[in-house]
């Protein structure tokens, strides 16, 4: 099943692209008794606050059941941009007669809103929005890195309570780019699918016919925490964190490096945390963006750090059903690794049809697939070079935590 249809959030008959996964029917009307009146801030804050309070409750997060001073939060979530969805025809103008000049049109639409700049758009905003929400008065960080950056703030936040400064700590990302803004920004630089026509078909990782993906949007946070502190409470533990790594490609402004150099260290560093062998990964949930050149370099790197056993692991893009969520993707595919260790279902690559010989790894086509899932690899690449990798693991109540990171993963918003 996909999520993508047609644009709804703003009108976008007259754009080159016209189809976006949106989040539909986002209810925020059960937030107890906080003043906050969430609908004055933007969606990227609204995805952070119903995601937080979803993994809160569902892991029993109470109050009086955190020393608020050892609870915190880390967050992975990107540019704001404004509303400026009434000026959706003029940018649309400019990108239909290749004449766009967005400083042209950000001096017209500044003077048409009156210069109208919001404090809430910022970026760390959500992060403390969380805080005084749940009263999480420890460290409290946000994590920019284009499309690592979730990922980043849920490795981040494990190792926050690995040095001890928090018991436990609310980590994820939120994003939505589905604005005239940000989608003609994307559309510019040739990322985007333009297949409108296909809808739900648009987005398909890895197969021989992509050309690019589509927008995608939402939030997801998970509850990570000290195992021994998530035992005394009698939570109930989905998985562990058991590995994560961080790199960058320190090649260009915009582009992966041809040979995935920085990915493929990132990958192994993040299984040598872990503790874990090539042979021990069950499921890998590829980054997949479906962008011709990016499809091509992930599946490289990954055969470079997996050598021969690539070909025998599983590896899926969730994004060919959900789109592509920017900042907040890592944070979403971190809760279907948590799935797959808890259930074995491993979810597939949907819209694959054609093999690309560039391509030619095992992407669970258009099935979800049983497996003995113990161990499984998600992989963020960012905008600019950045890398992000976490190992989620079945947690196993007899056994010590296999790695250095050693926190387990909560009930989170699915």
């Amino acid at each position: 099943m996909s999520g993508i249809g047609p644009i709804s959030l703003f009108d976008a008959r007259a754009f080159p692209v016209r189809i976006a996964a949106e989040v539909k029917g986002l209810d925020q009307a059960d937030f107890g008794s906080s003043p906050i009146d969430w609908s004055k801030h933007p969606r990227q804050t609204r995805f952070a606050v119903t995601s937080a309070v979803q993994a809160a409750r569902a892991a029993g997060i109470v109050p009086g059941s955190v020393d608020p001073t050892r609870l915190g939060v880390y967050l992975g979530c990107g540019e704001i941009f404004w509303d400026l969805s009434e000026f959706g025809p003029l940018m649309a103008e400019g990108l239909r007669d290749g004449r766009f000049d967005p400083a042209r049109f950000f001096r017209e639409a500044l003077c048409r809103s009156d210069g109208r700049v919001h404090e809430n758009n910022e970026p760390n905003i959500p992060s403390y929005c969380l805080a005084g929400l749940f009263d999480a008065q420890g460290p409290n960080l946000n994590c920019i890195a284009a499309c690592a950056s979730s990922t980043q703030a849920i490795g981040g936040a494990a190792e926050v309570i690995r040095r001890d400064e928090a018991d436990v700590m609310l980590a994820g990302g939120a994003h939505s780019m589905v604005n005239p803004v940000a989608m003609s920004g994307l559309h510019l630089l040739s990322v985007l699918s333009t297949a409108n026509d296909k809808g739900p078909a648009a987005m398909r990782p890895f197969d021989g016919n992509r050309q690019g993906f589509v927008v995608g949007e939402g939030g997801a946070v998970v509850v990570l925490e000290e195992l021994e502190h998530a035992r005394s409470r009698g939570a109930e533990i989905l998985g562990e964190l058991t590995g994560f790594a961080s790199s960058h490609d320190a090649y260009r402004v915009t582009d992966t490096h041809p040979d995935g150099r920085g990915y493929v260290h990132c990958v192994r560093q993040a299984l040598q945390q872990a503790r874990l062998n090539l042979t021990d990964i069950d499921y890998i949930n590829a980054h997949g963006t479906s962008t011709v050149l990016n499809d091509r370099i992930e599946t490289l790197a990954l055969k470079r750090a997996f050598g021969r056993e690539a070909y025998l692991i599983p590896v899926s893009s969730t994004k060919s059903m959900m789109g592509h969520a920017t900042t907040a993707c890592g944070a979403i595919e971190m809760i279907v690794a948590l799935m797959a260790v808890r259930t074995g279902v491993v979810p597939p690559t949907i819209n694959y049809e054609t093999f690309d010989p560039d391509c030619d790894l095992d992407y669970v086509p258009n099935t979800a697939r049983e497996i003995q899932c113990r161990h499984v690899l998600s992989n963020s690449l960012g905008f600019g070079g950045q890398n992000a990798a976490i190992v989620v693991s079945r947690f196993d109540e007899a056994s010590p935590s296999r790695g250095a990171a050693g926190t387990p993963g909560r009930r989170t918003a699915a």
